[in-house]
């Protein structure tokens, strides 16, 4: 038996690769990754090393291979981006260990006519579905039966039945959202947008309230939107009659845009600096979107985030990927 010693490597991109026919940027990929499989020895190094990382030495004793077929072979795996090496400690000096670097890897092929009759995509998130949050009281969230768990508590967001909120409001922190990321590759994008239904958060409420509230997408700031006040001076249209009076009724409908030359809230330009090149859409099997009440604010006011049937428009947040 051979004795094999432990290594780690760590890899922080996703192991889930989609790559499309019809994409000229993915053609080169997927020729070194047809290039590189075709060898039954490549498959099985693939194999050894799926789950645990081995020096070269070790794949090479293994499979009863030279050293040296060994280096090439890993070499043609690298090259498509199928394994990652690196340096590491050994007795002698310093090895090459490598590990599998994808889980799975897909080959698609898309109908670019079908895809290119719609030019807009459009993804709607329920408020409750965040991914992660981290936030300060005062906070809460409710749906058209009243409370979900208990106000001013974090605890309450870790409620299963967040699922059915239909308001949610913090103080201070965020809240951040998963989308997947369907952005057709083989169509030029020209923006992404976010609209949602949004207030300042006071003590009851207080129609002059000024709340600084800032978007991010996949972590790049676009834009911050100084909420006038938290609205209850009427009953929100749509607000179930359950929402007492004398509490947040409604909110203000704003749409949140990264497009080539900048990023605009409502149509109107707010960061030239920023533009959608710089989102790094391609990187991740998710668009990640978060709404902040950042610590340097001027204005920290709060959020409430009203969902389909609270406030004054039936809606979640809408994710729109647009297409030229």
């Amino acid at each position: 038996m051979i004795k094999r010693r432990k290594h780690n490597i760590t890899i922080s991109k996703p192991r889930d690769t989609v790559l499309y026919i019809g994409n000229e940027d993915h053609t080169d990929r997927i020729t070194k990754i047809g290039k590189a499989i075709s060898s039954p020895i490549r498959l099985q190094i693939l194999d050894l090393i799926k789950s645990s990382p081995l020096s070269l030495q070790e794949i090479a004793d293994t499979l009863h291979i030279p050293l040296s077929s060994t280096v090439l072979h890993v070499h043609k795996l690298e090259d498509a981006k199928l394994v990652v090496t690196e340096k590491q400690p050994g007795i002698r000096g310093t090895m090459r260990v490598c590990v599998s670097a994808f889980n799975s890897f897909t080959l698609a092929s898309l109908n670019n006519t079908l895809d290119s009759v719609e030019k807009t995509v459009s993804v709607e998130m329920p408020i409750g579905n965040y991914f992660a949050f981290n936030i300060t009281p005062f906070c809460g969230m409710a749906d058209e039966n009243g409370a979900i768990g208990s106000y001013d508590s974090i605890y309450s967001f870790y409620s299963p039945q967040r699922t059915r909120a239909q308001l949610v409001w913090f103080t201070k922190g965020y809240l951040e959202y998963r989308f997947p990321n369907i952005i057709n590759p083989l169509l030029r994008l020209s923006a992404i947008s976010f609209s949602m239904e949004l207030c300042s958060e006071a003590a009851g409420f207080s129609e002059h309230y000024p709340s600084d509230i800032t978007i991010l997408i996949n972590d790049i700031e676009i834009a911050t939107y100084t909420s006038p006040g938290d609205f209850g001076a009427r009953r929100g249209k749509i607000t179930p009659k359950t929402w007492a009076n004398g509490q947040t009724q409604y909110g203000l409908l704003k749409t949140f845009f990264a497009r080539k030359d900048g990023c605009y809230i409502d149509g109107h330009l707010q960061n030239m600096k920023t533009t959608l090149n710089d989102l790094n859409l391609k990187d991740y099997p998710y668009i990640s979107l978060k709404i902040a009440i950042k610590d340097d604010a001027k204005h920290i006011g709060g959020i409430n985030l009203f969902g389909k049937t609270f406030g004054d428009y039936p809606q979640d947040i809408i994710m729109n990927i647009i297409y030229e």
